[in-house]
């Protein structure tokens, strides 16, 4: 699919979209760094989501999946620093204020505002710092402050994470744009994180949701960092239809389609590569395998191994940790016919050739694992199923960083 990265682009590049951003001091003592955002949408729109399946879900989410109900959105209230998880009832209803209170100013009805919270667990959030905050942000609302809203939705992110892509349909343009916060707690069954993506495209809710349900399996969900599903992830798709272009013939829905997993993917990427404390990025490729099912879960067994991540990031070329995590992964193939390859930009050695180590060399695959992006294929030659994870390295800092979150 032909389309094109707009530089310096994010969730208010599609047409009809509004961002803001400020300080409310939720957790962070530094002024200079916002903790609360919105985006909004000046046109009616249609809205797909995906949220965590961890039970133990924050009161946001609890919220949100009742707005989704009816399909459409405009506005999305998003704080860091406190996840409004593990906080009954009234995280529940100061969830609810929020939404109540940016519905009042931004002049729209009732479950028109979805809410979404990050940060430390259990604390409940100082629902009168949000809703001044929200009185500050509403009246500056604008498109230059895109960048700003993904600035406020980090926690320990090191980098913010937006993207921005357009693409030519039958009847014109259409842009879609994206931020998401993610850097731990990372190992969702639905989404990642915090995800928020927008378009100017005009497109009926149910093809909408169904697109990025889709979209979610082969990115978000084959993505992992530690381990950990977060109690407060959530993925938002929100359509207006501003750029006057209409989804429905079925060149266009399969190209809107790969477009939607697309922008995931670009996302998917960039919380991989913003791992918390990591020093490398993991793409684990599993080729050649009996089903889908045994090949996603080789891929995904071998990016969620701690054994592997840390070899990765001591640049040890140690094939028998890939090895194991594919044994272990449940998947059913021949391992006589087993190959691996480690790859970076700075070449390609196989280290594993038919059930057998390989007598490599041992500098080279230094080299090679001391860039910063790694690719590890297990090619089992067992079958045509193939699948790719995402991951990265798990390292000290990362251990310093988790050690201390709540400080």
């Amino acid at each position: 699919m032909d389309y094109k990265k707009i530089e310096g682009g994010g969730i208010t590049s599609p047409k009809g979209f509004l961002a803001g951003a400020t300080y409310c001091g939720f957790k962070s003592k530094n002024p200079e760094k916002p903790d609360l955002a919105v985006i909004y949408s000046e046109k009616e729109a249609t809205c797909a989501a995906v949220f965590t399946t961890n039970i133990f879900c924050a009161a946001p989410v609890i919220l949100d999946r009742e707005i989704l109900k009816k399909g459409k959105a405009r506005a999305v209230v998003i704080n860091s620093g406190i996840a409004n998880a593990a906080t009954g009832q009234k995280g529940i209803d100061n969830a609810k204020a929020v939404e109540k209170k940016a519905e009042e100013l931004l002049g729209l009805g009732e479950d028109q505002v979805f809410v979404s919270s990050t940060g430390v667990i259990g604390q409940q959030l100082p629902v009168e710092k949000a809703l001044k905050g929200l009185e500050k942000i509403v009246p500056t609302l604008s498109r230059e402050q895109g960048t700003d809203a993904a600035y406020a939705i980090m926690t320990t992110d090191t980098v913010k994470k937006e993207s921005a892509m357009e693409v030519e349909f039958s009847g014109g343009k259409v842009t879609i744009g994206a931020m998401a916060k993610g850097s731990g707690m990372i190992h969702p069954n639905m989404a990642t994180m915090l995800v928020y993506i927008t378009t100017d495209a005009k497109i009926e809710q149910a093809e909408l949701q169904k697109y990025l349900s889709a979209s979610v399996d082969d990115t978000f969900n084959m993505l992992s960092v530690d381990g950990d599903t977060s109690t407060n992830d959530s993925l938002f798709l929100i359509a207006n239809g501003a750029s006057g272009v209409e989804i429905k013939t079925k060149e266009d829905k399969e190209k809107f389609a790969k477009l939607i997993k697309e922008i995931c993917l670009d996302i998917t990427l960039r919380i991989a590569r913003d791992g918390e404390g990591a020093t490398h990025m993991i793409v684990s490729h599993a080729n050649n395998l009996p089903t889908d099912k045994d090949a996603r879960l080789v891929a995904k067994s071998i990016v969620c191994s701690s054994l592997v991540k840390t070899a990765i990031y001591g640049k040890d070329a140690n094939w028998g940790r890939i090895m194991a995590a594919a044994g272990y992964s449940g998947a059913k193939f021949d391992v006589s016919k087993a190959d691996c390859f480690l790859e970076s930009k700075a070449g390609k050695i196989a280290v594993m050739e038919g059930g057998f180590g390989t007598d490599f060399d041992e500098d080279k695959a230094k080299e090679i694992l001391s860039e910063e992006e790694i690719y590890i294929t297990v090619d089992l030659h067992d079958g045509d199923a193939c699948a790719t994870a995402y991951g990265c390295d798990l390292t000290y800092d990362y251990v310093k960083i988790n050690g201390d979150y709540r400080s």
